[in-house]
């Protein structure tokens, strides 16, 4: 008999690759001459990175220093949620940047209608923050898997615990 065969949609981000581009880009930004007696900065409180800066113009700068740091980190940028640009205290302005944890209910039946679209034969069923999708053919599950590749989703996803 041939057993059933499942792999895990989840949606995580390597907080130590993060804090890592987070070093890397404070470190940029203290010898770039563009920021010299700047007071701009990156803080990594829970799931937000908190960008800061004197004008917007340098907060744009730092948030593409930082996104380049996470991409060659390997670190999806769909996984960062950015907030609106703040004025903060002193004239500065402030951003904030989610980082995603887990799938939204949202994003997660999104996944699911996707995968009962294709007409293959396997189940998709919502665990919590992810998606465990389960079926008889190992060549099913790799097509859901380059299906889901090629929708281009908004959001980062991994496929792990393939079995």
């Amino acid at each position: 008999m041939a057993s059933e065969s499942s792999f895990d949609i989840v949606s995580q981000v390597d907080r130590m690759e993060v804090r890592n581009a987070v070093q890397q880009a404070t470190k940029e930004v203290r010898t770039r001459f563009d920021f010299k007696g700047s007071t701009a900065a990156i803080e990594e409180t829970g799931d937000d990175l908190v960008l800061s800066a004197e004008d917007e113009g340098r907060l744009k700068a730092l948030r593409q220093i930082l996104e380049e740091k996470l991409a060659r980190r390997g670190v999806s940028l769909k996984a960062l949620e950015w907030g609106k640009v703040e004025s903060a205290l002193g004239g500065t302005a402030r951003q904030r940047a989610t980082i995603q944890s887990g799938l939204s209910t949202e994003q997660a039946k999104d996944v699911v209608k996707r995968i009962k679209a294709t007409g293959l034969k396997v189940q998709a069923a919502i665990q919590g923050d992810q998606i465990r999708v389960s079926g008889k053919k190992k060549d099913d599950l790799q097509a859901v898997m380059a299906h889901l590749r090629e929708a281009n989703l908004s959001f980062d996803w991994k496929p792990t615990n393939y079995r």
